[in-house]
């Protein structure tokens, strides 16, 4: 009878240690995060875990309490030296180790199961676990909610898309990559440089020599200038030239109040609120001297967020900046 009274007190060792590693390893905010999205795993457990100090007490009471009955029986079944041995033995590998491991690895699976005995413990031991959890949240205060970094949830990202257990893709990755990083940087790393920038001047005539020069650029939206270059005026729409009568000129064509300017340090993230703000896809980028330096568009902003180049049948050059660099070298 009492092999099997110590059987009983080792199993229940191991479940209030396993517990304790297992449930309290658990993160409140993870298991908030998990309900959220419907998952009922996480919302059992969550009954129990989210005062994490009533569950440390009654967990930590139980095995404390198992433990000593269990060393008391084992010392009246051996004496002296074999007593602590076997006991120290029996607690440490089958009430500590094994079932620590177990539930520090399968936490979720096995925990909810145990969910029951939990609280019924918790009511077993209320007068008692009570006032010490609540002298625990007065000295200590609640849970600190996890909060990862941007680098940290970037790092996250790349090992979920380099698991096989990820349903996160490569190109899923590049884009919440690009997402968490986007606006940290600034205009001038995206912006089309000026000397690669094909712009038209106010009163330039658009004949057929021009309509074709224009055609071959592959550009969609020109900026325009007023007598000098870096006095930006507008932006002309290519499909606007559909048709176009001869002799006409470029002020002929309406193409004001579709650009506007931006400092070349501004951040990615404001430069999107204007472009939404503004309802415009292009703006034109200056120094604190107000002089020109290149142009910027919505496309630019979605390459850097999806970390990809979008080309179309037109694209002369797959990067600017690099043609850029060429031509300034």
């Amino acid at each position: 009878m009492n092999y099997i009274i110590i059987i009983i007190l080792i199993l229940f060792s191991a479940l209030f240690s396993g517990l304790t590693i297992g449930l309290l390893g658990l993160d409140k905010s993870k298991l908030e995060r998990k309900i959220k999205i419907g998952d009922k795993l996480a919302l059992k457990i969550y009954s129990v875990r989210k005062n994490g100090n009533l569950l440390l007490v009654t967990l930590l009471l139980g095995n404390v309490l198992i433990n000593s009955i269990l060393s008391v029986y084992l010392g009246e079944m051996f004496s002296g030296i074999i007593a602590v041995i076997a006991s120290t033995a029996l607690i440490v590998v089958f009430g500590e180790i094994l079932p620590q491991a177990i539930f520090y690895r399968y936490a979720m699976q096995i925990g909810v199961y145990f969910v029951p005995v939990v609280k019924f413990f918790q009511i077993i031991f209320l007068p008692l676990a009570w006032p010490m959890a609540k002298i625990l949240d007065k000295f200590l205060g609640e849970e600190r909610m996890t909060i990862l970094s941007k680098e940290e949830i970037s790092e996250m990202i790349k090992s979920h898309e380099d698991s096989k257990e990820s349903d996160i893709d490569n190109d899923e990755e590049d884009i919440l990559l690009g997402a968490l990083t986007y606006s940290e940087k600034k205009v001038k790393e995206i912006m089309t440089p000026k000397n690669v920038v094909y712009s038209l001047e106010e009163n330039e005539l658009l004949d057929e020599r021009k309509l074709v020069e224009i055609k071959e650029t592959g550009f969609s939206r020109i900026p325009v200038f007023h007598e000098k270059d870096d006095e930006i005026v507008g932006v002309l729409n290519v499909k606007s030239l559909i048709n176009l009568e001869d002799g006409r000129k470029v002020y002929d064509i309406h193409f004001r109040n579709k650009i506007f300017k931006v400092n070349e340090d501004e951040k990615l993230d404001d430069l999107l609120n204007k472009f939404i703000l503004k309802k415009s896809h292009i703006a034109y980028v200056t120094n604190v001297h107000n002089t020109f330096l290149g142009i910027v568009t919505m496309e630019d902003l979605i390459e850097e967020i999806i970390q990809k180049e979008i080309m179309d049948e037109t694209d002369n050059y797959r990067d600017m900046r690099e043609e850029s660099k060429k031509i300034t070298k």
